[in-house]
């Protein structure tokens, strides 16, 4: 049992370092664009690992035998990252720039954004193929990627909470409250958004003012 173990544990160690390059790709594109734009692109990154035991019961869920080897052809999210953006234009705009990388591979989007799950789950789901150099050579590492704004996020963790504790049987009057809870999120952000893009505007008046100010010397008409 203890050599299966580490049999897994050694699995992982390619998808921890897939991780951390990725994680450092996201950086330097946050970075890059905050120099650029002033605006920071995200709030936080979380990334985790699934563990041995949860491949092994995830496999059997889907009737095949829990192997490494059918780990490996089978699951997508071993390695997961949760990238939380201000606003929902934010995820759209670091989705575009993961497209442009060529040191990255889309190969799979779900977008539960502008098609949200029927209990009104709002996420972009990414399946994203990341190169990393062993000492054995180059491997194609597959992460999940989910980005989502600060209220979609918010959401999700309570809606996560509530389908653990009632082990997917949800009362229906806390599945309506969800949804409409949903509805809120989705009308919050476009209105979060409508509001920073006004304060947005005042100062960048303001800023031409003090600006116009200073070059005519600060005479006034």
């Amino acid at each position: 049992m203890e050599h299966k173990i580490t049999v897994w544990k050694n699995f992982l160690l390619p998808y921890k370092f897939a991780l951390d390059e990725l994680r450092t790709k996201v950086n330097i594109m946050v970075e890059e664009t905050k120099y650029m734009e002033e605006d920071s692109l995200i709030e936080h990154v979380k990334t985790r690992l699934k563990t041995p035991q949860s491949m092994m019961d995830k496999l059997e869920r889907k009737g095949i035998e829990p192997t490494v080897a059918n780990a490996k052809a089978n699951l997508f999210d071993v390695a997961g990252m949760r990238i939380v953006t201000p606003f929902k234009s934010d995820v759209y705009h670091l989705y575009e720039l993961m497209m442009n990388r060529n040191d990255l591979k889309i190969m799979e989007v779900k977008d539960y954004i502008r098609f949200p799950k029927a209990n009104g789950y709002q996420s972009m789901h990414l399946i994203v193929q990341v190169p990393i150099t062993l000492s054995k050579g180059m491997e194609h590492v597959y992460v999940e990627v989910q980005i989502r704004t600060l209220a979609m996020d918010f959401w999700a963790s309570l809606e996560h909470k509530i389908y653990y504790k009632y082990q997917s049987d949800i009362p229906q009057y806390l599945e309506k409250g969800l949804k409409e809870a949903a509805d809120t999120v989705k009308e919050m952000d476009e209105k979060m958004k409508v509001i920073h893009d006004a304060v947005e505007g005042l100062h960048e008046t303001s800023t031409k003012k003090v600006i116009s100010l200073h070059s005519d010397g600060g005479r006034t008409k």
